[in-house]
């Protein structure tokens, strides 16, 4: 049985649902930008994810969708979201669309400024809970939905030409909070901590993300970032983790590794549509950043999806 609660986020989900599919019914585009806030509206099986140095929620209402990460492979649902990161690919996949054969998301971007400055009212205690994972399952479930009616209450405000600014930044500051008490807490109150460190480097990682099938040099990115080799590599590796070529390797591995699970390629054809030239060397790089051979790989999680 679904509590009350519960009940009251799907009848904000489905709310949103019916306004973003109006949205739609007279545009041919497969976006519309209402403020902060941009609604999508997809019916082919590839999506493109918000490009912005900005964090952002990105919040699915109908159909789901998957993600395909260098930490992982995430599946979202309807009522679920994600937000930004520095290693959020440029594409998504849709894994099924809803009962009127379309999928619908919002994206709710945040300027840096709204997010620290709501980050810094938070009290010490409760973000020391947050690095620590110690929030409930069910304060988390509970936040989670609570993003979702905030959501609704923000997007009935950008058609409201009476809503004051300080209704809608008092609504943002909610949402942030909540997000922090959510099931994405930690990964966003880390996704803030780089948001200075990221801003230095969003251009050189967003071309990578474009470009990965493509050999460069970390010289010719550091001369489009006005910068010397050293100091580039080492402003990437403290915002990224890794430095640009691991970086570019990892997006290989990883769209190497959707394309056998979602479009069935063989290790062959992934490995040369990604951009190596040796199979042989793929399959090392892609045992060591996975831990297991691709077909080993694929198979595993072909197997797990099964179940």
């Amino acid at each position: 049985m679904k509590s009350k609660w519960g009940s009251l986020m799907n009848e904000f989900l489905s709310k949103l649902q019916f306004e973003v599919r109006n949205i739609f019914l007279t545009k041919s585009d497969n976006k519309e930008n209402i403020s902060s806030m941009t609604a999508y509206r997809f019916t082919d099986k590839q999506i493109y994810m918000p490009q912005t140095e900005n964090p952002y929620l990105y919040i699915v209402l109908d159909g789901t969708f998957r993600l395909y990460t260098s930490s992982g492979i995430i599946d979202y649902m309807a009522g679920q979201y994600s937000i930004s990161k520095i290693d959020t690919p440029l594409c998504g996949t849709i894994l099924s669309f809803s009962e009127h054969q379309d999928f619908l998301a919002i994206a709710l971007k945040l300027t840096n400024n709204e997010v620290i400055a709501a980050v810094l009212d938070v009290d010490n205690a409760l973000i020391e809970k947050i690095m620590k994972e110690s929030i409930s399952k069910q304060q988390r479930i509970l936040a989670d939905d609570t993003v979702i009616q905030s959501v609704y209450r923000l997007f009935s405000t950008m058609k409201q030409s009476l809503a004051s600014d300080f209704i809608r930044k008092n609504i943002i500051r909610e949402i942030i909070y909540y997000v922090l008490c959510g099931s994405c807490g930690k990964q966003f109150l880390q996704t803030i901590t780089n948001i200075q460190k990221i801003d230095e480097i969003y251009e050189a990682n967003n071309w990578i993300k474009q470009n990965f099938r493509s050999s460069f040099t970390v010289g010719s990115l550091a001369e489009q970032q006005n910068m010397s080799v050293s100091l580039f590599h080492q402003k990437f590796k403290n915002a990224v983790g890794m430095g640009p070529l691991q970086c570019q390797k990892r997006l290989r591995l990883t769209e190497a590794r959707r394309l056998m699970l979602d479009e069935n390629r063989n290790v062959t054809e992934a490995s040369l549509e990604v951009g190596y030239e040796s199979v042989s060397q793929f399959i090392r790089d892609y045992k060591k950043i996975f831990g297991a051979a691709p077909k080993e790989d694929i198979l595993h999680f072909k197997q797990q999806l099964k179940k």
